[in-house]
C-alpha cells in the first residue's frame, strides 16, 4: 500500500523523498505498472488578481492563504490525481482600469486558465462581467457586492465570501433591539457599496426605520461628515473602504461625532488596528484616532469557523491560522490586509479543486476531459459551473455552500470596538432569524444612544398664581354686578332711578357679570381640562364674551345713541320727539345681541373652534442631556380664524367708534329723561379705549400664555370695574346721602327731576329765592297802591287850589284836570318823578320806586311783576 501511495506522486514528489537515492525510486516506479510516468500529470491554470495595495489590501494575507490550499490540493492522491493546479497571479491594487489590464495579459497569454481568481468587488465586477464571452468561470473569495448577485449580469460568477447584504439583515436586527427608528447613512461612490445601501434602505423601510441623511462621497469625506453633524445624524452606517475609513474618522474627530451621542456601524473586514495605521493622507494623530472611534459596531461575516472540526482539508481553523503565520513569517495580523478573508481564500482554492474534482468522471464518460479546455468550450464550462453550484463542504471558514446567486452563505458576527480591541458581542443567523447575545456590549453613557435628539414636548401652561388672582378680582367684579343689579331692582319706583332707564342699567350690570364669567373660561386650559373637552372651553369664551358687550355695551350704547338722536335735531323736530318710548330702547339692545347671535352661530356651524397646537423653537435643558424641550401651546382656533375675528373685530370697532363720537356730541346735553347720560359717555370712553387697545395686543401676545391673558382678563375686568362704578355708585350715593328712598316719593314727585346734582340744586335755590320774593313784592304792591291813593287825593286838592288863584292873578279861566285813572297821573316807566315833589313822597313809596331799573332788568331781590311767572316754568 504504501507502494501504492508513492506511486501516485509524480518523479518529482519522489525524488524530493527519497534525496539522492535515485536507484530506488527507478526500482520503485518499475515495480508500479500503474504508475504513470512523470511527465502525464497535467496543469491546469487559475488567473489570479490579489491586491497587494489600495483600497483593501487583501491579497497581504489571501496570497500565502490561496498558496497553502493549492499545495495541500496537490498534494492530496484523491482530488485530481491526473492534474496539477497551478496559480499565475497578479497585483490588481484593487483598481478596475489596473485590472483590465492585467485581465488582458491574462486572456491573451499563454497557457489557457480554466478559472479567473479575483479579490475585491471593483475588480470582480469587470472580470465577471468578461468572463462570460470567453466562457470562464469566476470565483472570487473577497468581494462583496450585492450586485454581483446578479445571474443574468454575472451569469459564471461565485464566491466564498458571503454578499454585502448578509449585513444588512443584522443591522436592522440591532437596530430593532436597541429601538432605534432613524439612522443615517454614509457611503464611498462605488458599486459595491451603493447596491448595499440600496438594498438596506428597502429592509428598513420594511422594518418602518427611516434613513434620515444619506451621504456620500468620492474621496475627501469633509463636507459629508459635516453634513452628518448638522442634520444631527446619530446612529451613522459607514460603507467605504479601509484608507477611506481613516480619513471619515478623522473628520468625524474634527467635528466631534462620536462619544456617548452617536454609534457607528462600520464593515468588519478592516485590520483590527487599521485606525492605528500611520496614513499620510491625514492629519490626525493615532490617539485622535482611537478616541474617535471608539465604541463603533462591526458586522462581519463569519470567517473562520468558530468550531474545533475538521473539514476537506484535514485542518481545523485554529491550525490553519498557526500554518498561515508561518507562512507570513511573524508579521502582524493587525497590519496584515486580508488577514480576515485568508480562511475565505483558503476554501475558495478547495471549492474550485473539489468541483473540478468532480467533474472528471462525468467529462471522461462523453470522452472529454479537463485539459481539453479552451475558451470557446461551453461544455466544460456548463460541467464546472453545476459542481461548484452544488458543492458543500465544510472548510476553516464554516460550512462552505452557495445559493442560486452564486454568494456564499454564512453566519454574522457582531464585535465592538471596547478599550482599542474588537469584542465579540453576539452572532446572528440570517436563514434562521436566530441572534446569539452575549450581553458584553459597553457604553460610552449609561446606555444605548438615542436614535435622534430626544424631543420632550412640554405644554406651556397658564401661571396658576395670575389666574387665581385674576379669578379673586373677576368674582369680586360679579358680586359688584350683583349689588348693583340688586340696588336697581329694589330701587326701581324711585322717580331717580326711573329717569335713568333702569331696565337698560339692568342690562348694563347683567352683561357686565357675563363678560366677567368669561375670565374663567379664559384662563382654563390642558392642566385643568381634557383635550377632548377644550372645544367646550372655547365656546363658553366666544358667546359669554361676546354676548355680554352687546348687552353691556349695547344698553350704554343705546342710551347715547337715543339722546344724541333728540337734542341733536332742529327744534320742530325736537319737541315731537322728546317724548321717550322706552319699548325702542329695547328693540335696539334686542337687535344689537341678535346681531351677535346670528353671527356667532354661523360662525359655529360653518368653521367650529377646535384645539391647536403652537410649536415653539426647541430648547435645551440644563445640564449635559442629550434632550430638547420642544414647548407647546394650545389655542382655540378654527380653519379661518382671522377671516372671522376680522369680521367680528371690524364690527365691534365701528360700534366702539360710533359710541365715542355720541358721547362727545352729547357731552353738553341736559335731558330729565335719562339723566346719567353722562356717566354712560365716561363708561363708553373707557371701555372703547380699553377695548381697542386690547384687541390687537392680545393677538401679537397671543404666543405667551400668562401675557395675553392677563392683558385680556384685565381689560375685562377694568372695564366691568369702571362701568359699574360710574353707573351706579353715584346713585347709591344720592339715594343714601339725601334720603331719597323708595318711601320717600312725595318730596321726589315734589321738586321733579333734573340732569344731575348741580341742576338739581340749583333749581330748589331758585324755588326759595322765587317764594321769598313772591312775598316781599306782595307787600311792595299793597304800599304802591295805597302811596297812590294818596298823591290823587294830593293831586286832586291842588287842582283845586290852582284854578282860584288864576282868577285872583290874572283873570284867566282854569284849565279843567284830566279825568280818568289815577295812575295816569305817574310817569311812565323809566322816568323820574318830578324832583319838586320829591320831599313831599313818604320814605316808603321812593324806596318802592327802585323796583323799576332803568335798564329793564329785574335784580335779585328786585323783580318786575311781569317778569315773575318764568321763574315758575
Amino acid at each position: 500500500m504504501a507502494v501504492i501511495r508513492l506511486c501516485s506522486r509524480c518523479p518529482r514528489r519522489l525524488c524530493s523523498s527519497f534525496g539522492s537515492n535515485l536507484l530506488l525510486a527507478t526500482l520503485i516506479l518499475l515495480l508500479c505498472c500503474s504508475c504513470p510516468p512523470a511527465l502525464g500529470k497535467k496543469k491546469l491554470y487559475i488567473g489570479a488578481l490579489f491586491p497587494m495595495s489600495g483600497g483593501w489590501p487583501g491579497g497581504q494575507a489571501c496570497l500565502p492563504s490561496a498558496q497553502m490550499a493549492l499545495d495541500l490540493v496537490n498534494n492530496r492522491t484523491d482530488i485530481l490525481p491526473d492534474y496539477e493546479l497551478e496559480m499565475i497571479h497578479y497585483d490588481s491594487r484593487c483598481d478596475p482600469g489596473e485590472a483590465t489590464k492585467l485581465l488582458y495579459d491574462l486572456l491573451y497569454s499563454e497557457p489557457i486558465k480554466i478559472v479567473l481568481l479575483p479579490g475585491c468587488s471593483s475588480v470582480s465586477t469587470l472580470v465577471a462581467e468578461a468572463a462570460r464571452m470567453w466562457n470562464l468561470i469566476v470565483l472570487s473569495y473577497g468581494s462583496s457586492s450585492p450586485a454581483l448577485s446578479n445571474r443574468q449580469r454575472f451569469p459564471t460568477f461565485f464566491r466564498t465570501h458571503p454578499s454585502a447584504t448578509l449585513h444588512n439583515p443584522t443591522r436592522v436586527q440591532l437596530f430593532q433591539k436597541w429601538k432605534w427608528t432613524k439612522i443615517a447613512t454614509i457611503q464611498q461612490t462605488t458599486e459595491v457599496f451603493t447596491s448595499t445601501l440600496d438594498d438596506l434602505e428597502q429592509r428598513v423601510k420594511e422594518a418602518g426605520i427611516e434613513i434620515s441623511v444619506r451621504q456620500s462621497f468620492l474621496s475627501d469625506p469633509a463636507v459629508a461628515v459635516k453634513n452628518l453633524k448638522r442634520q444631527d445624524a446619530r446612529i451613522i452606517v459607514g460603507l467605504f473602504y479601509e484608507t477611506e475609513a481613516r480619513k471619515v474618522f478623522c473628520e468625524v474627530f474634527k467635528e466631534k461625532l462620536y462619544g456617548k451621542k452617536y454609534v457607528w456601524f462600520l464593515i468588519g473586514w478592516y485590520a483590527d488596528n487599521w485606525f492605528k495605521i500611520k496614513d499620510p493622507s491625514i492629519n490626525c494623530t493615532v490617539e485622535n484616532m482611537t478616541e474617535a472611534v471608539e465604541g463603533h459596531i462591526t458586522t462581519e461575516i463569519v470567517m473562520l469557523n468558530p468550531e474545533t472540526v475538521r473539514g476537506a482539508s484535514n485542518l481545523t481553523s485554529q491550525e490553519f491560522l498557526t500554518q498561515l503565520m508561518s507562512k507570513l513569517g511573524g508579521k502582524n495580523p493587525e497590519e496584515t490586509g486580508g488577514f480576515q478573508e485568508a480562511p475565505l481564500a483558503y476554501d475558495a482554492i478547495w471549492a474550485l479543486a473539489l468541483a473540478l474534482n468532480k467533474t472528471v468522471g462525468p467529462l471522461n464518460k462523453r470522452g472529454r476531459h479537463l485539459e481539453d479546455f479552451n475558451y470557446n468550450n461551453k461544455d466544460i464550462t456548463a460541467e464546472i459551473y453545476r459542481a461548484l453550484n452544488t458543492s458543500s463542504f465544510e472548510g476553516v471558514s464554516g460550512h462552505v455552500v452557495f445559493d442560486a446567486q452564486g454568494s456564499r452563505m454564512a453566519w454574522t458576527l457582531i464585535e465592538q470596538l471596547q478599550g482599542g480591541s474588537y469584542k465579540k458581542i453576539g452572532y446572528y443567523d440570517m436563514t434562521k432569524g436566530n441572534l446569539s447575545w452575549f450581553g458584553n456590549d459597553k457604553w460610552i453613557g449609561a446606555g444605548p444612544p438615542a436614535d435622534q435628539t430626544l424631543v420632550n414636548f412640554e405644554y406651556r401652561y397658564l401661571s396658576q398664581k395670575l389666574f387665581i388672582s385674576v379669578s379673586v378680582f373677576a368674582g369680586l367684579g360679579i358680586l359688584l354686578g350683583i349689588v348693583c343689579l340688586t340696588f336697581n331692582i329694589y330701587n326701581s319706583n324711585v322717580r331717580y332711578i326711573q329717569n335713568s332707564q333702569p331696565y337698560l342699567n339692568n342690562m348694563t350690570a347683567v352683561g357686565c357679570m357675563m363678560a366677567l364669567a368669561a375670565v374663567f373660561p379664559l384662563g382654563l386650559d390642558g392642566l385643568h381640562v381634557h383635550r377632548d373637552q377644550f372645544p367646550v372651553v372655547c365656546q363658553f369664551r366666544l358667546w359669554l364674551l361676546g354676548l355680554g358687550f352687546s348687552l353691556a355695551y349695547g344698553s350704554m350704547f343705546t342710551k347715547i345713541w337715543w339722546v344724541h338722536t333728540v337734542f341733536t335735531k332742529k327744534d320742530e323736530k325736537k319737541d315731537k320727539r322728546k317724548h321717550l318710548e322706552p319699548w325702542k330702547l329695547y328693540a335696539t339692545v334686542g337687535v344689537l345681541l341678535v346681531i351677535d347671535i346670528l353671527s356667532l352661530m354661523i360662525w359655529q356651524i360653518v368653521d367650529p373652534l377646535h384645539i391647536t397646537v403652537e410649536k415653539f423653537t426647541r430648547e435645551a435643558p440644563k445640564g449635559d442631556l442629550d434632550v430638547l424641550i420642544e414647548p407647546l401651546l394650545e389655542h382655540c382656533s378654527s380653519e379661518k380664524m382671522n377671516t372671522w375675528l376680522g369680521v367680528v373685530y371690524g364690527y365691534k370697532g365701528l360700534l366702539l367708534l360710533l359710541g365715542i363720537f355720541l358721547a362727545y356730541e352729547t357731552k353738553s346735553v341736559s335731558t330729565e329723561k335719562i339723566n346719567d347720560h353722562r356717566a354712560v359717555g365716561m363708561a363708553i370712553y373707557n371701555v372703547s379705549v380699553l377695548c381697542m387697545i386690547t384687541a390687537p395686543v392680545t393677538m401679537i401676545l397671543s404666543s405667551k400664555q400668562d401675557a395675553s391673558f392677563a392683558f385680556a382678563a384685565l381689560a375685562i375686568i377694568f372695564s366691568v370695574y369702571i362701568t359699574l362704578v360710574v353707573l351706579f355708585v353715584p346713585k347709591m350715593r344720592r339715594l343714601i346721602t339725601r334720603g331719597e328712598w323708595q318711601s320717600d316719593q312725595q318730596e321726589t314727585m315734589k321738586t321733579g327731576s333734573s340732569t344731575n346734582n348741580n341742576d338739581e340744586e340749583k333749581s330748589r335755590q331758585l324755588e326759595r329765592e322765587n317764594k321769598e320774593l313772591q312775598r316781599i313784592i306782595q307787600e311792595k304792591e299793597e304800599r304802591v297802591s295805597e302811596l297812590r291813593n294818596q298823591l290823587s287825593e294830593r293831586q286832586a286838592l291842588r287842582s283845586r287850589r290852582r284854578p282860584s288863584s288864576a282868577n285872583q292873578n290874572h283873570s284867566t279861566p282854569p284849565v279843567p284836570a284830566p279825568q280818568g285813572d289815577p295812575k295816569s297821573l305817574l310817569p311812565p316807566p323809566g322816568y323820574p318823578l318830578p324832583s319838586s315833589d320829591n320831599h313831599a313822597l313818604p320814605p316808603s313809596f321812593s324806596s318802592s320806586s327802585n323796583l323799576y331799573q332803568p335798564d329793564g332788568k329785574i335784580s335779585r331781590n328786585h323783580c318786575h311783576t311781569s317778569r315773575l311767572p318764568l321763574l315758575y316754568k
